[in-house]
């Protein structure tokens, strides 16, 4: 990596369709994560069954995998930055419907995961555009530092938004749908204001060939595959943050205060790393500085599974959150710069069926290990499993261990 930042005139905050996308991210990042709050404390408040908090993940979940390959299909045909704004609007819409029933004391749990769901489907559609419109807003060799920049909106929203709306709950969960719901009405307002250029794409009928050609142009690109599976396989098997509340409560002997603390932390480390990415650029040995980012991750879950002290913990999934983030950003910039750009909403589809799996899956699996042999072994396989896949994955990409640079020459 280079440590001197980028000259000044690469500047990201110099592009305006960037500066109204980073935006419109941030507020849209503030809003869903302030939604997410209410809903579960009002879910809870009116059933009182912890099912029903699952049921709200998987109103999310299902649509999340079931239309990746369709939204990846109409993101490569039509305007992307119209399917976000469109997305935006329905998911600004179900918000105003939520306020009002909640407002209104009509508020139903069949009502709210009906909405819920509703969201899902328009997040759908709006994460293959979104990923796949960025490459465009910004020259090709400062794209990592977009992303990073882009991430940074994202994992501020994480931390933050949360904690503002568990806040503003205290005021009733109308007060929060109102206010989450002119969060998203400021993202769309955002995104009907940027422009940018983009090549009329060819459109297509919708053919299983065509909805499943971002399957295929992953295969045939062994760089694509390799960073993608990696991902996939690094998540699920190093998945500690699920045990989160058993290490908190059983090993490191502390309350709901310390909890929070070390939910944050890697949001925190992951933060502070996307900030320094966002100025400084990665020149040369992009695929060893990727696979050296997933092992440390795999070495902070070490850390942190044999942990019995509260600071070590906290250092050790800050350092978690940070490695991730150069890795996702690597791998991010990597697919988008390697897929045409009437494949990438494709691609980017596939991509997010991988992430959402990954997670789901790898929390799954972290809670059935420990369930069968316990907290501590279960995070300590886990880290162990993220090493050997590291290590595997050099050995069968050649190609992506020796790669210099993220653009490759033509």
């Amino acid at each position: 990596m280079s440590d001197s930042p980028a000259p000044a005139g690469h500047a990201l905050f110099r592009h305006r369709a960037f500066v109204a996308f980073w935006f419109a991210r941030i507020a849209s990042g503030f809003g869903f994560q302030m939604l997410s709050v209410a809903v579960g404390w009002q879910v809870y408040a009116i059933t009182g069954r912890a099912l029903d908090l699952g049921l709200i993940g998987l109103a999310q979940f299902i649509p999340s995998v079931l239309l990746a390959l369709p939204a990846g299909h109409v993101a490569d045909q039509f305007e992307r930055r119209r399917i976000v704004l469109f997305g935006q609007i329905v998911e600004f819409s179900a918000i105003a419907v939520l306020a009002g029933v909640t407002l209104a004391g009509a508020v139903h749990e069949a009502t709210i995961l009906a909405l819920v769901f509703a969201i899902g489907v328009a997040k759908a559609f709006e994460f293959p555009a979104m990923q796949s419109m960025l490459p465009a807003l910004v020259p090709a060799p400062i794209l990592p530092r977009a992303m990073a920049m882009s991430a940074s909106a994202g994992q501020a929203a994480m931390i933050m938004g949360p904690a503002l709306g568990g806040f503003l709950y205290v005021a009733g969960p109308g007060v929060v749908y109102v206010v989450a719901g002119t969060l998203y009405l400021v993202a769309a307002g955002l995104m009907a204001w940027l422009r940018y250029e983009r090549t009329p794409p060819r459109r297509e009928p919708a053919t299983l060939k065509t909805v499943f050609a971002g399957v295929h142009f992953i295969r045939r690109r062994p760089d694509v595959l390799g960073v993608i599976s990696l991902d996939l396989f690094a998540v699920l098997l190093g998945g500690a943050t699920a045990l989160l509340p058993i290490f908190a409560r059983d090993i490191l002997h502390t309350g709901p205060w310390g909890l929070g603390l070390l939910r944050a932390a890697p949001a925190v480390g992951a933060l502070l790393m996307s900030l320094w990415l966002a100025r400084h650029t990665m020149q040369q040995r992009v695929g060893m500085i990727m696979f050296a980012s997933v092992a440390g991750f795999g070495l902070a879950t070490l850390v942190f599974a044999v942990s019995t002290t509260l600071w070590l913990s906290l250092a050790a999934l800050f350092a978690l959150g940070a490695f991730d983030m150069v890795s996702m950003v690597i791998r991010g910039a990597l697919v988008q710069l390697d897929t045409p750009d009437d494949m990438r909403g494709r691609v980017s589809a596939v991509n997010a069926i991988f992430i959402n799996t990954s997670n789901q899956l790898g929390e799954f699996e972290s809670g059935l290990l420990a369930a069968w042999v316990g907290a501590v072994p279960a995070t300590l396989i886990g880290g162990i499993g993220t090493l050997v896949v590291v290590a595997l994955w050099m050995a069968w990409f050649p190609s992506l261990r020796r790669r210099e640079q993220l653009q490759e020459p033509a």
